[in-house]
């Protein structure tokens, strides 16, 4: 009788793992779950209005697939950087999403590629609770049950690198979700590579602009595009007017060779500061990878990326330019090198190490609190 108990017990959680909510804590039913849709919750991580998008949950403006180029544009459709914020006095979260594109990388698990994050706001900070993990096109997931009837406020983490269609908040039919008040700090803007998009974080809440987010309880906004984090004067046309507390500029692993550095670091700041003219603009060296610990070529490569950087920030100092702050990031990591899964791309410790680092930098150049 034990034995087939346990063939039995077996079985069900197999059952489970394989049936939509793919979940073997909770209970695979969803039959008593009413879902709520994006009329009652705020989407974060964003200054553009959802009139001017394709869909709610892309990154840049429609007009600007005609603008960017097309690798940035099918970047932009990934939500990276995004959340949805909500109050709720359920005693179940559920969440129903669909992605874009189903997409898998084999250095990166699918839960920070197209997972999602739920956390809630426990004596005014940010607590991870449990992540939505994605089985294809179409995900279900039960986040957290048994909860009191408790009014708490939640903040879910969308796809780091795949695109949202449509995501619901599901609750128990005799609770409700609405919106909060919305945040009224100046956001942040980040505008770099696949590192700043959130390679390679293991769930979407541990890249580093999500991580600051809720350390600083502010917005930041992700213009991260893997590859082609370039200083692009379409993208820095179009964070010139989104009024942050400063701009946080982390473009140099896509800027090789160094001639690209000198050619757009200047003008980068130039269309900023058409329309920008004091906010900080924070520009971040290349960090250093633990290549260049054996590989003589990365080492050079690296000074000579640096050494360009420099180059055009003396020059902009040497011209009077002001609030512009150069950031060297050599130990942003540590010094074990042990923050990246394959050299180049960050870890989620790799992640905690560089948001800490930023925001003590933050803080050391009194940019807040």
């Amino acid at each position: 009788m034990k034995r087939l108990f346990l063939c039995l017990s077996l079985l069900y959680l197999v059952g489970c793992q394989e049936s939509t909510c793919n979940n073997i804590l909770f209970s695979c039913d969803f039959n008593n779950i009413k879902y709520y849709g994006e009329e009652s919750f705020l989407l974060e991580g964003t200054f553009i209005h959802d009139s001017l998008k394709e869909n709610r949950y892309d990154r840049l403006p429609a007009l600007y697939k005609e603008i960017v180029r097309e690798p940035v544009w099918d970047l932009s459709k990934h939500s990276s950087g995004l959340s949805i914020r909500f109050l709720s006095n359920s005693s179940i979260i559920t969440a129903k999403w669909e992605v874009l594109n189903n997409f898998s990388m084999d250095h990166m698990p699918d839960t920070g590629i197209k997972g999602v994050d739920l956390y809630f706001k426990n004596n005014d900070k940010w607590q991870y609770i449990n992540t939505g993990r994605p089985v294809g096109f179409k995900n279900e997931y039960k986040l957290v049950e048994n909860m009191d009837n408790e009014l708490r406020e939640y903040k879910l983490f969308l796809p780091l690198y795949d695109g949202i269609i449509n995501i619901e908040i599901g609750v128990d039919s005799l609770s409700y979700v609405k919106k909060p008040e919305r945040n009224e700090k100046k956001p942040i803007i980040f505008y770099g590579t696949s590192i700043t998009q959130g390679a390679c974080a293991s769930r979407p809440g541990m890249a580093h602009t999500n991580i600051i987010s809720r350390k600083l309880d502010r917005d930041v906004i992700n213009f991260g595009f893997s590859g082609n984090g370039r200083m692009e004067q379409p993208i820095a046309q179009l964070i010139s007017n989104s009024n942050p507390i400063f701009y946080v500029i982390e473009c140099m692993p896509n800027m090789y060779p160094p001639d690209l550095v000198s050619s757009n670091t200047i003008p980068l700041v130039d269309t900023i500061r058409s329309k920008d003219p004091d906010t900080p603009i924070i520009l971040v060296d290349l960090f250093t990878s633990p290549l260049t610990t054996l590989d003589k070529n990365a080492i050079r490569g690296t000074i000579e990326m640096n050494n360009a950087l420099k180059a055009q920030y003396d020059k902009m100092i040497k011209n009077g330019y002001n609030n512009i702050i150069y950031l060297e990031s050599q130990n942003a990591l540590g010094t074990d090198f042990e923050g990246t899964v394959d050299g180049v791309h960050f870890t989620d410790l790799g992640f905690i190490r560089y948001s800490d680092f930023l925001i003590e930098k933050f803080k050391e150049f009194k940019l807040i609190n």
